[in-house]
């Protein structure tokens, strides 16, 4: 709804999920709406299929966490033939069968590009390259640089299921939070990031954010992109000689950081960090 919503206010940017939890969703009612988001952009809509951070889904919608692999993979498998075919035969284990019906609308473009989207699963990596599907991987925490063998393994099976490496598109997903100094917008976020993050952490069993652990993460070499706008131009420079990526999210908001510093962020990324990054990387 929401991207139906910014489909009628806008003409150039794609329209897509973060992550639409695929496992308790159901295949034809996604790609029913996205779609709708298709016809109403004029072909900007993608969809990011993933199997979520978060399990709170699965009981609410009836499904067995035990069949947490099966459902995503059966489910995937659908919506790709659901977006190849107007009519579809299907029979699956989770779900009634398909026998020829039509699936509407249709979207605008021939196609509705697919990304599978990923937190660091080998067997989510495998599953893309052989598919033949882009990826995006969320870097939520930890260090950067540890997700490069999952990224390899990306590239390895992709290569090794007779797909050229240029044909391959990556997309690496980072929290960025970006002000005009560097220590005032590290101490502005803080609080707001800390809330969240122990919040997730007692449902999971981590303990409390430390400011300590926080400065770690906003560090040259951690995952978090928080600070002045050099610092985050050099993250994701750093970032793209480690992945070669394809494309760049820049996740915005979190939490309740008040909406007036969460615009000046994206504005500051859009006509600071935007073009300094491009200039670096086609220098």
């Amino acid at each position: 709804m929401v991207l139906g919503a910014a489909a009628a206010i806008t003409r150039n940017i794609k329209l897509t999920s973060a992550v639409t939890v695929l496992s308790s969703d159901d295949p034809v009612r996604v790609y029913q709406n996205f779609a709708t988001v298709d016809l109403l952009s004029g072909g900007r809509a993608e969809i990011m299929a993933g199997r979520g951070s978060f399990i709170e889904s699965f009981p609410l919608f009836g499904y067995d966490l035990n069949d947490y692999d099966t459902l995503y993979s059966e489910k995937l498998n659908l919506l790709l033939e659901i977006n190849e075919s107007e009519k579809v035969n299907w029979t699956g284990r989770h779900r009634a069968p398909l026998q020829g019906q039509g699936i509407y609308p249709r979207a605008y473009q021939q196609k509705i590009p697919v990304w599978v989207a990923v937190g660091g699963t080998p067997a989510s990596a495998v599953r893309a390259a052989k598919l033949g599907l882009p990826l995006t991987l969320a870097i939520i925490g930890g260090s950067p640089e540890q997700f490069v063998p999952f990224i390899q393994i990306y590239k390895d099976t992709w290569v090794k299921a007779g797909r050229d490496i240029e044909d391959l598109k990556l997309g690496i997903n980072n929290h960025v939070f970006i002000g005009e100094d560097d220590k005032e917008v590290a101490d502005l976020f803080y609080p707001y990031y800390a809330e969240v993050m122990t919040r997730i952490g007692r449902e999971r069993g981590w303990p409390p954010l430390a400011r300590q652990q926080y400065e770690y993460a906003r560090s040259p070499k951690g995952a978090l992109m928080v600070g002045g706008v050099d610092q985050v131009v050099n993250k994701i420079v750093y970032e793209h000689k480690l992945f070669g990526f394809s494309r760049f999210l820049a996740h915005a908001g979190l939490g309740t950081v008040p909406h007036e510093a969460v615009m000046k962020s994206i504005e500051l990324f859009a006509t600071r960090v935007v073009p300094e990054v491009r200039k670096q990387l086609e220098g």
